[in-house]
């Protein structure tokens, strides 16, 4: 009896390896989540224009410039890993009243973009916006920030060791996929079967421009010390910007203290 118990876990658990490998994706996207696009710039009087970008690999980006007058450089921002763009409009906001333009994207699958996520895809979409804000808009690749945050941070940490970028900016970003994973299922073997990767610690070592890392010990999501450790990988000039709230209430924009910081550090940025 006791064998043939023993026996149907080792088989139920190891279905469910099998089932999270197979369908891991599905714990790493969400582009279902509130996948209409609902409002745009405008319902908060943000001169915009809705741009198609193309990607090297035939997939279509739905993606928002929102110009600024005499603008003091260019973000580029990469959301996390559910809803679209149109649910990030606090952010083109506040860089649009620090005097910044912006484009912000849909990776493929999400919002009105075409295709499936992927974590190859991921990247292939931060290389196409910044080829269409370099090439297309004309922009100088020193004048531009990235900005990530969770997943968008993963994006924006890989871009910016193939890219020159004016600085880095990382919102609630996690280590790597497979630390994550290690922690949110410690019953399951994930550094084995994980078929992601977005190894951020890596990626910040290698960048060479000013790091800012912002991170909220009340995360539960993605725990304080990712961005601890982030910050303790990158090289110098770098800045921590402590915050608080959950991870889905910690956004820069929600404290006047935060923007002033972030501005500071932007403004940092453009003298070096």
């Amino acid at each position: 009896m006791g064998w043939n118990l023993i026996i149907s876990l080792a088989i139920a658990y190891g279905a469910l390896v099998v089932l999270v490998y197979l369908f891991q994706s599905r714990l790493v996207y969400f582009p279902q989540i509130g996948r209409e696009v609902a409002v745009t710039p405008q319902a908060y009087g943000l001169p915009f224009e809705a741009v198609t970008i193309a990607t090297g690999d035939g997939e279509k980006l739905a993606t928002w410039w929102v110009p600024a007058a005499g603008a003091r450089g260019t973000v580029l921002i990469f959301h996390g890993n559910a809803g679209n763009i149109s649910h990030r409009l606090e952010y083109l906001t506040m860089f649009h009243r620090m005097g910044y333009s912006s484009l912000i994207i849909d990776y493929r699958g999400y919002g009105r973009s075409t295709g499936s996520p992927s974590e190859e895809g991921t990247y292939r979409d931060a290389e196409a916006a910044w080829r269409w804000l370099t090439v297309e808009r004309g922009v100088n690749g020193g004048e531009i920030v990235l900005f990530g945050e969770s997943l968008g941070g993963a994006v924006a940490a890989w871009l910016a060791t193939r890219v020159a970028p004016r600085a880095l900016v990382l919102a609630s970003t996690f280590t790597s996929v497979p630390d994550l994973g290690a922690q949110v299922y410690p019953f399951l073997p994930v550094r084995l079967i994980s078929r992601f990767s977005y190894d951020n610690v890596e990626n910040v070592r290698r960048v060479k421009v000013p790091v800012l890392v912002a991170h909220s010990r009340d995360d539960e999501i993605i725990p304080f010390t990712h961005g601890r450790t982030l910050y303790e990988a990158a090289n110098e000039p770098r800045q921590f910007l402590e915050m608080r709230g959950g991870h889905n209430d910690s956004f820069l924009f929600m404290r006047p203290e935060w923007v002033e910081q972030l501005a500071a550090f932007l403004e940092r940025s453009t003298a070096r």
